[in-house]
């Protein structure tokens, strides 16, 4: 394929359905560790760390960002090795275990999903950036910030992560992250008596299981599109190593200042935005404003790839910019808000979702997919009708498993159990009826 020679993006990234082949993984170790860090790094993540508080004390507030960061980003690094094995986008490599057609369930999802975190992206730079000018300036002008959020997230999302990661955050963008989180840190520690917060109580209205699972919910937003990145990668363990320490450090430090932030500011996320734009005369909240493009890149990105997966004919840059300007319409008129039952509903669904699959990947096919049957309707991955019985099954037992516990045992927390019970629902299912299913496809 000529496309395969071009210097900055390769043609398998607006073919989702197509391998990443050997000569275009780019991403090393340290790629993966810059990609992953500056992603967990971000207002929306601050934001839903001060969720935590006052309904926890700060001690129980940090075990369970603690536990679940854990959690969460083990189950992220995994994931990613799927990409990095397989060389498919994310939703692609789901044909496996659902089906040629049944993969095209998660991926509707998945693309509604990310224009949601797409759009609050976008509002929590407006509403930060609005902060800080009324602050520094007196001056108050959400439309234009939008619009220019809107815009750049765009841009980055047309020109694809290779783009983004090699001429964006390895050149400066990390620099201006690390500036802008450390002085956040440093004025907190400076100027805030720790040892008092820390004494505070709790009210108790936020369960210790509730706060592992709001901590998981996001990484867990991330399983759903990590190998459209991890599929550049050049080695597995690399892709794991740079994921796990990259994610997990930056998901636990900002959680921690959003938790931090939020109790001095009065508890929840309505106060926090102005209490980082008055920290340090607000320089670290801007530096960190100007990376926080990437989630929204990310996010309207994969939204495109998603879509690919099951509109192939579509290009994935002209699918960028419709989906950018859809968050950005989005964004324009609706007011940021508490979104904790959002960050929930995605680990409801897509937490038993991956521990089937990755039970199907790492123990069922052993790490090994057949990349020519991804669109043989007579192939190994047709099952019924394209259909995969079992994989379906065992996520709506995950699913339902996740939203009984969250009712009726929410100090246990649902995530982790939601996704053992998928996996070892498809494990059983496989392991007996379900492999006769496949191998009846195959025939």
């Amino acid at each position: 394929m000529a496309q395969e020679n071009t210097t900055d993006t390769a043609a398998s990234t607006y073919a989702p359905l197509l391998p990443v082949p050997a000569a275009r993984r780019a991403f090393g170790t340290s790629d993966a560790f810059a990609l992953w860090f500056s992603l967990g790094i971000g207002l929306l993540v601050a934001q839903a760390g001060a969720l935590l508080v006052p309904g926890m004390s700060l001690p129980h507030a940090l075990a369970a960002i603690g536990i679940g960061t854990v959690i969460g980003v083990l189950l992220l690094a995994l994931a990613g090795v799927v990409g990095t094995d397989t060389g498919l986008a994310a939703m692609s490599s789901l044909r496996p275990t659902l089906g040629l057609r049944g993969a095209s369930v998660p991926a509707v999802l998945n693309a509604v999903q990310l224009v949601g975190w797409g759009s609050f992206e976008i509002i929590v730079m407006r509403d930060s950036a609005d902060a800080l000018a009324k602050q520094s300036f007196g001056v108050s002008i959400p439309l234009i910030w939008t619009l220019i959020f809107g815009v750049l997230a765009t841009v980055l999302a047309i020109t694809g992560p290779l783009s983004f990661v090699r001429r964006f955050l390895r050149t400066w963008g990390m620099w201006l992250l690390l500036g802008g989180a450390g002085w956040l840190t440093w004025n907190l520690l400076s100027k805030q008596d720790i040892s008092a917060l820390m004494s505070r109580p709790g009210t108790g209205e936020m369960p210790f299981g509730a706060g592992i699972d709001l901590v998981v919910a996001m990484p867990l937003s991330w399983l759903p599109l990590i190998a459209d990145y991890t599929r550049f990668g050049r080695s597995a363990g690399g892709t794991f190593r740079g994921t796990l320490f990259g994610y997990g450090i930056a998901n636990i430090w900002f959680y921690a200042l959003g938790a931090f932030y939020g109790l001095t500011a009065g508890g929840g996320d309505a106060l926090l935005t102005v209490a980082f734009a008055q920290a340090a005369g607000g320089i670290a909240l801007l530096l960190i404003l100007i990376d926080e493009i990437d989630n929204a890149f990310a996010d309207i990105h994969s939204a495109a790839v998603s879509t690919g997966t099951f509109w192939a004919k579509a290009s994935v840059p002209l699918l960028s910019a419709a989906f950018g300007g859809l968050c950005t319409l989005i964004a324009l008129l609706v007011q940021m808000g508490k979104y904790q039952n959002f960050l929930l509903l995605i680990g409801s669904v897509f937490a038993p979702l991956f521990g089937v699959v990755l039970a199907d990947h790492f123990i069922v096919r052993k790490r090994r997919v057949t990349v020519a049957a991804l669109t043989d309707a007579h192939g190994p991955y047709a099952f019924s009708g394209g259909w995969h019985v079992s994989g379906f099954v065992a996520w709506a037992l995950g699913i339902a498993a996740y939203h009984a516990i969250n009712q009726w045992m929410p100090n246990l927390g649902a995530t982790l159990p939601s996704l053992a019970i998928g996996a070892l629902a498809y494990l059983a299912l496989v392991m007996g009826g379900g492999r006769r299913e496949e191998s009846r496809s195959s025939a």
